[in-house]
C-alpha cells in the first residue's frame, strides 16, 4: 500500500513537502538570497570592519610612535 493511501484510509492529511533550500524566506521573491545568508553576510562584514579597525591603530602606533622611536622618519609637527 503506498503512503498516499494509507494516509488517506486513516484519516490523514497529505504529507508536508520539504521546503526547497533554494525558496527558504527570501529577502525579496526574485532576489535569491535566504535570511541566513544575509545574517551570514553581516557577520562577516562586522568582523571584516573590526579587524580593518585594528589593522587602522596598529599602522598608526606605527606611524606616530614605532617609526619615529626606530629612527625610520620624523614627525612633521615635532622640532
Amino acid at each position: 500500500m503506498g503512503e498516499a493511501r494509507r494516509r488517506a484510509s486513516q484519516g490523514l492529511p497529505p504529507r508536508q513537502r520539504k521546503p526547497d533550500p533554494k525558496e527558504a524566506e527570501r529577502f525579496i521573491a526574485w532576489l535569491p538570497l535566504t535570511r541566513a545568508q544575509g545574517a551570514q553576510f553581516v557577520d562577516i562584514t562586522t568582523r571584516g570592519a573590526w579587524i580593518g579597525i585594528g589593522a587602522l591603530v596598529v599602522l598608526w602606533v606605527v606611524v606616530r610612535f614605532i617609526g619615529p622611536a626606530a629612527g625610520w622618519w620624523t614627525l612633521a609637527d615635532m622640532p
